[in-house]
């Protein structure tokens, strides 16, 4: 998936963000605005992921997302 499209219908696809990762609070969703590598550094955080991992968790999710 194009992560434009991911970061232009924010709104509508932060739910399935926080489904896949449930330790994201609506704060960090509402910080993010669909920037990829926020959301990876978040996860890094919040999850104590290597950065490599979080990419990697990224990639598979927005391959699988459907809109």
């Amino acid at each position: 998936m194009n992560w434009d499209r991911i970061e232009g219908n924010w709104k509508q696809i932060k739910g399935q963000v926080r489904q896949q990762w449930g330790k994201l609070t609506d704060d960090d969703l509402d910080r993010l605005h669909g920037k990829r590598e926020e959301l990876e550094g978040v996860l890094q955080e919040r999850y104590g992921l290597a950065k490599d991992e979080a990419k990697r968790q990224v990639d598979d999710w927005g391959t699988r997302f459907r809109m």
